[in-house]
């Protein structure tokens, strides 16, 4: 599941500023045309309100349609994984296009058509009293760098749900920062846009980097963040299962996984190498992508909607050692032990 309080720390911290650099002068203009028809202060407070529940109620929609067509993708793990991937390294150009590191970079920031900038701007100078809504509606056609990242990562959640709850989480997390320097986003645009351009491109990074993570672990590959970081602990501490397999005892062939809210709990998760283990998922209260099993290693995905179980059966490694599993983007884990 995407980090949702980092999607809105980033917005709240760094995509502000760095969207007031592309759409500030929109709103300045338009609370400027509404201060003109009526009381300066209550106008330009209503022309700011307008155009902030416009464009979170727009980039919601949105982030809903990018998830629901990103599911389209998802014909396989293989096909999930590589998506998400994908995903992470457009994020990753995207924000060594913000830092200038290269004219090449430069191109995963994607241009609106010229004909929509124009109608956007056009639109801003209307004095209409509902002209800040429909510009906050219509600012979905000139995204910032940073919010085109968020919106690779909708697509990438491949879940109507989790697609638009990244872009409501992010879109709401610059309203503050819009709210307040509304009036004077265009002077400020100039003085901070480097600064917060530069700190909003770490974060994004960041996020791509936790997209990644989650991308190697839906392939199945033992290099992830968690599992190198467990290798060198092992490397300077001493950890085995050997508690896990006295704890239960024996290997079964026949196990429950419970999924919870907070994550997943097996029943005995010692399970006999080689031989074709019967799985039991029962949704207790878990929603979003942790209910969908996937266990990368033996190509195995099941939804379970809450409330309901369902059973699977698969071929367990032949070779002692782990099993990982995980949701259907390699956020939520739990691993089973192979044993003889």
């Amino acid at each position: 599941m995407p980090n949702f309080w980092l999607i809105f720390t980033t917005g709240l911290i760094t995509g502000g500023l760095s969207c007031l650099a592309v759409q500030g002068g929109l709103l300045a203009t338009t609370v400027a045309e509404r201060q003109a028809v009526g009381n300066a202060k209550k106008s330009g407070t209503v022309a700011v309100l307008l155009f902030l529940l416009a464009k979170l109620a727009a980039y919601t929609v949105l982030g809903a349609l990018l998830g629901w067509a990103g599911s389209f993708f998802q014909l396989s793990l293989a096909t999930r994984a590589l998506l998400q991937g994908a995903v992470a390294v457009f994020m990753v150009g995207t924000a060594l296009g913000l830092l200038d590191v290269h004219p090449f970079f430069r191109y995963f920031i994607l241009q609106p058509p010229r004909f929509l900038t124009k109608m956007v701007r056009t639109r801003a100078k209307n004095a209409d009293f509902f002209a800040p809504a429909v510009l906050g509606l219509m600012t979905v056609f000139v995204p910032c760098g940073v919010t085109q990242a968020m919106m690779a990562l909708a697509i990438g959640s491949g879940n109507p749900f989790f697609g638009a709850l990244i872009m409501f989480s992010f879109v709401l997390g610059t309203s503050p920062l819009f709210f307040i320097f509304g009036f004077v986003a265009t002077a400020l645009k100039n003085v901070f846009q480097e600064k917060f351009q530069k700190i909003a491109a770490y974060a994004v990074i960041v996020i791509a980097l936790w997209s990644l993570n989650g991308a190697a672990a839906l392939a199945g590959s033992d290099w992830t963040i968690e599992n190198l970081w467990e290798k060198l602990y092992c490397t300077v501490s001493y950890c085995d299962d050997s508690a896990v397999l006295t704890a239960y005892a024996r290997a079964v062939t026949e196990t429950t996984v419970n999924i919870n809210s907070d994550g997943y709990q097996v029943d005995n998760p010692v399970i006999l190498a080689g031989a074709e283990i019967t799985l039991h998922i029962n949704n207790k209260e878990g929603r979003g992508c942790i209910e969908s099993l996937t266990i990368p290693k033996v190509g195995i995905s099941k939804s379970v909607p809450i409330g309901e179980t369902a059973t699977v059966k698969f071929k367990a490694p032949s070779e002692p050692g782990e099993l990982p599993f995980m949701c259907s983007m390699g956020m939520y884990r739990g691993k089973f032990i192979v044993a003889n």
